[in-house]
């Protein structure tokens, strides 16, 4: 708890990168319906089709910025005096993961927020809401692992932020902004079958109220299989790099 406090007050004076967190996704958002959201037929309101994939977006940007803030860690040697209080590489890690969580906690809310006010009007009930939460929670622990590892993987910070272009690039060639059968069909097989494209039907079927079938059964297995192999390669990669 301590060290996602700390973390959450290093993010808090980082003003330049927490408005960019919060604002980015809320301006993609607002680009999309207001200037190509005329021009996409979704067969509903395109508000309603892309709120899903902006907070599947606004996810993976703000838990890909754990890589950032764990390299520059590692390369500024704080994590030496960690270690001389016998602060455990778990600890160290979870606590960026936990901060990770809180960013994207006021991310979301504030995607939503403005959604709301644009016109996006969801149909769930209580536990639609419950499920839709749980499996954007999900990803986010999921990402912000794997950001993890990215961080320690890479030597400088500079380096680790190139991790957040993925994060940022991955729900383009998914069905966050555009149904998957209006792509080239050489890119129907890697848009229906990524990470975030069962998550962002999960979201918008839970949201919505209609059907999501196995979608987030496949999701909640893409954020396993992720954390388990991040975990573990956080925890091998910490005692290589202080070993």
């Amino acid at each position: 708890m301590a060290l996602a406090a700390r973390c959450v007050r290093l993010s808090a004076r980082n003003t330049d990168a927490l408005l960019t967190s919060l604002m980015l996704p809320v301006m993609l958002m607002l680009v999309f319906v207001y200037l190509f959201g005329g021009a996409i037929d979704t067969g509903t309101r395109y508000v309603t089709y892309v709120v899903p994939g902006v907070l599947v977006l606004c996810a993976g940007y703000g838990a890909a910025a754990t890589a950032v803030g764990v390299s520059g860690d590692m390369a500024g040697g704080i994590v030496d005096r960690f270690r001389s209080l016998d602060v455990g590489g778990a600890s160290f890690l979870a606590g960026h993961v936990a901060a990770s969580a809180v960013r994207n906690a006021a991310a979301t809310a504030v995607v939503l927020a403005v959604a709301f006010a644009i016109g996006f009007r969801p149909d769930a009930g209580a536990a639609g809401w419950v499920a839709a939460t749980g499996l954007l929670a999900a990803y986010v622990l999921a990402l912000s692992w794997l950001s993890a590892a990215v961080g320690l993987l890479a030597r400088t910070p500079e380096a680790a932020g190139g991790f957040t272009f993925l994060a940022l690039f991955l729900p383009y060639p998914s069905s966050a902004f555009v149904p998957v059968e209006t792509m080239p069909g050489w890119l129907h097989g890697f848009a229906g079958n990524q990470p975030v494209t069962p998550l962002i039907e999960s979201l918008r079927g839970l949201l919505l109220g209609q059907e999501v079938g196995g979608a987030p059964w496949q999701a909640l297995a893409w954020c396993a299989g992720i954390l388990a192999v991040s975990v573990a390669a956080s925890g091998a990669l910490f005692r290589r790099r202080t070993g």
